[in-house]
């Protein structure tokens, strides 16, 4: 250790190890889908803040992601927000076509659109069923094909499919939203087998119970039965969720593929 601080101070070397200095994606591009608020947005700032140029999807929140996109650029990065509907094919297809334009290159691609539309089984319809198949895990096939041949192409890329660890324990009255998260999952390792010979990796985040504007509207009892059963003790925070995408879209990871990442305070432990 002597050896290697006098080896610093004789060639005028510094190291910073303040975290914040510390940019882990410098110079990447990054789409994240659905940014517009809740752990998208979280994921925007955070990725903005270690240096990466972002851009994002929003389709009905257009004053947040128009505000979203000065918050962004105040931090120094390129940044671009794009009225864009994930679950149409060729909508898919084309912001693709756009975000190459715009940032000539993509490094990650998050998918993190969503929607619930709660229900039990006996009294679901066949809209609630179609409406989250179609937004939650055919987006995620819409935009992993379009951005396949560019990665194909660079011979490198991190996809970040974000499920849920409904995904993988089921919920009651959420039939359809475990169906779509739990596809995610099988969707996910088999990309991972399919394009890791171009040096393309997929990861799947499962986040558990998170503070966003959804949990602010249960009931204080509610949310302390939530509480309890977390070994932590506390719902996790968007940002939480956010530091393990920088993690999965990093080099830090450059051996992480095929994985499911939970995000849960060992709550499925």
């Amino acid at each position: 250790m002597l050896f290697f601080c006098a080896y610093l101070v004789k060639n005028n070397i510094h190291l910073d190890l303040n975290r914040n200095n510390m940019k882990l994606l410098a110079g990447k591009n990054v789409l994240i889908t659905g940014a517009s608020r809740g752990i998208g947005r979280a994921m925007a700032i955070r990725f903005a803040e270690q240096g990466a140029n972002v851009g994002f999807t929003y389709l009905s929140s257009v004053e947040k992601g128009q505000a979203l996109e000065k918050e962004l650029e105040a931090l120094g990065v390129v940044s671009k927000g794009f009225r864009s509907d994930a679950s149409d094919f060729a909508a898919a297809e084309q912001l693709i076509a756009d975000f190459t334009a715009k940032f000539s290159s993509l490094d990650a691609l998050i998918n993190n659109a969503g929607v619930t539309r709660d229900n039990l089984i006996l009294r679901m319809n066949e809209a609630q069923w179609d409406e989250v198949l179609r937004i939650n895990l055919k987006s995620v096939f819409n935009l992993t094909k379009a951005a396949a041949k560019t990665f194909m192409k660079q011979r490198s890329g991190s996809i970040i499919n974000v499920s849920s660890v409904v995904g993988i324990k089921g919920n009651a009255g959420q039939a359809n939203y475990a169906a779509s998260k739990a596809g995610i999952i099988g969707f996910s390792k088999s990309i991972a087998l399919e394009l890791g010979s171009r040096n393309i990796r997929c990861n799947v985040l499962a986040p558990g119970f998170i503070e966003t504007e959804m949990t602010e509207q249960l009931d204080e009892k509610m949310l302390k039965q939530w509480q309890e059963g977390i070994p932590l003790k506390r719902a996790g925070k968007a940002e939480e969720v956010a530091d393990a995408a920088i993690f999965l879209a990093s080099d830090l990871s450059a051996y992480v593929s095929g994985q499911v990442l939970q995000v849960d305070g060992a709550m499925l432990t």
